[in-house]
């Protein structure tokens, strides 16, 4: 029935003509939906815009009665701090906070890490305001550099900046200095005289002081008399100044023909440091040619001193001091104009959370090098006696920890190849006899790895010869404890393999039905062949004394033939 329902003719018919009914109905709806679209779109527009206005609206409630966020980074700029710094700059964004005061007292730091801290500040859309404070506080080095790619610089009394020559790289490195005679950059030459004749206060008074007496003597500036003396007193001041400015030329280009004392490498790293510490000067319309004296002369600044040559902007001692200062001060954010309303704001002070302060921790030169060498030591025991797990899995957690903390600072790989070449040798000396020469060599490799292994002398990031002592020591005494146990070990009686079964007391098992100087003995479980010059009886207790391939020699315990145990 249902078949026959469905291939009559009239319901396919019915089918179509509801269909064709559909699709009409559907192309007379399409404008309406289409209006109807059109004004949902126009509705979501509105309230976008809505939107929009109340966002600005509350931008505008919270740039005046916003809070003021305050970092302090106290020490090197490592990789901790500078994630401390981006995190907090992130956090004061999104909080649409006013303001982000950076307190530091820093004695430099790393170049990385310096540098992912500017780039945050550079592109923050909160102004950031570094503050050298408390009073004894400074910013050397990495710290003048944030100090001067920072929105408005501030110090607070009796704290410094400057001295940002880049370290050199390398073992003992120092910093790249000129030659003997002084440069262009410690000495500027003398400014070349204008062309009007005026070489400075001193030849321009002396010109004037000449073209007054000739206009009095001739009782006619603008006569003959007056238009000579002119003539003279100009000649004479261009002379003096055109020997001057020759002079200073003739210096100039003595001094850029002289090469900077060190390798290219710290040339190149002197260059680049000047270029971005004057850049960041520029950018914010500080003193540039103090900052690159800073970079190439390594000279300092107190904050008094620094404020009159446009250094820094506000000089404060403390918070609200520095708040008050900054309360309808304008600064520039990403090119945007930016007035300050602090009279009602707030302070929140960002600490540094655990992440933070693990981080810090695991970035330790002194701490990753400890954990390197534990993880090591950890393996290799694992590996001499397979089994025991804790310390394989000590180890290993530690290998990987100390491998991402060195993955953090700037390591020379040859003192980190030195240190693995010495810890295999010394690892190495536990299973091959080579009289301890392996492990003296892995000794000497391992202090040498560490002496090299961070590639910079900036404070707080060098290995303490200490600790390297330490290190060296107890390796050594490890050696010597493991060589001692092997010693003994050697001294002690066999206890396993065939050299063990010699001496051994054992039963007889059964005695071969055909011989009786034959029989089974069990030994450690094992069944033994056994043969004896006298007759043998089960249950007898006998003493192996020998073996010949597979079949052991016996005799009786007690000296007589067939006699049970």
């Amino acid at each position: 029935m249902r078949r026959r329902y469905w291939t009559c003719p009239a319901t396919w018919t019915t089918a179509w003509t509801m269909a064709w009914v559909i699709a009409c109905a559907m192309a007379l709806a399409a404008p309406r939906a289409h209006a109807a679209a059109s004004a949902a779109a126009a509705t979501a527009a509105v309230a976008t815009a809505a939107a929009t206005a109340a966002d600005t609206a509350a931008d505008a409630a919270t740039a005046t009665s916003g809070t003021v966020g305050l970092l302090t980074v106290d020490g090197a700029i490592g990789p901790a701090s500078a994630d401390y710094i981006v995190r907090g700059i992130a956090r004061a964004a999104a909080q649409r906070q006013q303001v982000l005061v950076l307190r530091m007292d820093t004695p430099g730091g790393l170049d990385t890490s310096m540098r992912s801290a500017i780039k945050a500040i550079l592109t923050s859309t909160v102004p950031v305001v570094a503050w050298v404070a408390p009073s004894g506080a400074r910013a050397a080095s990495a710290g003048t550099y944030l100090l001067y790619a920072s929105h408005v610089a501030a110090m607070a009394p009796g704290t410094n900046l400057g001295a940002a020559t880049p370290v050199e790289i390398g073992i003992g490195g120092q910093a790249p200095e000129r030659a003997p005679e002084q440069g262009p950059q410690s000495q500027p030459p003398p400014a070349r005289a204008p062309a009007d004749g005026r070489a400075g206060n001193g030849v321009g008074d002396g010109a004037g002081k000449a073209k007054d007496g000739g206009a009095a003597g001739g009782k006619a500036a603008d006569g003959d008399a007056g238009r000579a003396a002119d003539g003279a007193a100009r000649q004479a001041a261009d002379g003096d100044a055109g020997r001057a400015a020759r002079r200073a030329d003739d210096q100039a280009a003595r001094d850029a023909d002289k090469p900077l004392s060190g390798t290219a490498m710290s040339r190149k790293q002197l260059n680049d440091a000047a270029a971005y510490l004057r850049g960041l000067a520029q950018l914010r319309g500080r003193n540039a040619e103090w900052a690159e004296r800073a970079v190439r002369e390594a000279v300092s600044l107190t904050a008094g001193e620094a404020l009159k040559q446009n250094v820094i902007e506000i000089v404060a001692a403390d918070l609200p001091s520095l708040l008050a200062q900054l309360d309808g001060r304008s600064v520039t954010v990403l090119g945007q104009p930016r007035r300050l309303d602090l009279k009602a704001a707030a302070v929140a002070e960002v600490v540094p959370d655990w992440r933070t302060n693990v981080l810090g921790a695991i970035a330790n030169p002194s701490l990753a090098l400890l954990l390197m060498t534990i993880g090591v030591y950890g393996l290799v025991f694992e590996f001499m006696n397979p089994g025991y797990v804790a310390p394989g899995v000590i180890g290993a957690i530690c290998l990987l920890l100390g491998l991402y903390a060195l993955q953090m600072l700037p390591v020379n790989y040859a003192g980190l190849a030195l240190i693995v070449l010495g810890m295999m040798f010394m690892g190495a000396e536990a299973f091959l006899p080579s009289f301890g020469t392996l492990g003296l060599g892995g000794i000497v490799a391992f202090v040498a790895g560490a002496l090299m292994l961070i590639d910079t002398d900036v404070p707080g990031y060098g290995i303490p010869p200490f600790l390297i002592g330490t290190l060296a020591i107890g390796s050594a005494l490890l050696l010597a404890g493991t060589a001692r146990l092997a010693l003994a070990t050697r001294r002690r009686p066999v206890t396993s393999g065939a050299a063990a079964l010699i001496g051994a007391v054992v039963k007889v098992e059964n005695v071969a039905p055909q011989d009786a100087h034959a029989g089974w003995v069990r030994i450690e479980g094992e069944l033994w062949q056994a043969v004896s010059a006298l007759p043998l009886s089960a249950s007898v207790a006998v003493r192996v004394v020998g073996r010949t391939g597979l079949t052991l020699q016996v005799v009786p315990v007690d000296g007589r033939p067939g006699a049970p145990a």
